[in-house]
């Protein structure tokens, strides 16, 4: 991401290569209170459970809503079109219309929605390292 603050997850692990410390990044001034904080738009971003896992799904390029409705597998349709709808107003995905009998649309991640895949990636890592730790936390060792 070319003039961004914010570094690749290559650049982090460098920079947090033996000091067990996570990377911190600076931003700038944003309020005097941390809810003020520009990141709470990630969060939002991420609290809602679909967004990521359609995103995800859209990484390898543009598809037709019912080829991710199946990819997606436990989506109902519903559901998908209110979120391809929000992420379209966000400008996260872009919807092209084909004209063709019958009409054929398709949904495609936007610059934003590529670059979200960074974050999605890094989460994914942190679950690989850290997730049986916390689901067992939550639900007790499924081993026993």
């Amino acid at each position: 991401m070319p003039g961004s603050t914010v570094p690749t997850l290559a650049e982090a692990d460098e920079a947090a290569a033996g000091e067990g410390e996570p990377t911190r990044v600076e931003f700038a001034e944003y309020g005097g209170r941390e809810a003020d904080c520009p990141a709470r738009l990630a969060v939002d971003l991420f609290g809602n459970s679909w967004l990521t896992v359609i995103v995800y799904t859209l990484r390898d390029g543009p598809m037709r809503p019912v080829d991710l409705r199946r990819e997606i597998g436990t989506i109902s349709q519903k559901m998908l079109t209110q979120t391809l709808r929000r992420m379209e107003t966000m400008g996260l995905v872009e919807r092209r219309r084909y004209a063709e009998a019958p009409p054929r649309v398709e949904y495609g991640l936007t610059r934003a929605g590529i670059d979200l895949l960074v974050p999605i990636f890094a989460l994914g890592e942190w679950v690989d390292e850290h997730g049986e730790l916390v689901r067992n936390s939550l639900y007790g060792d499924e081993t026993d």
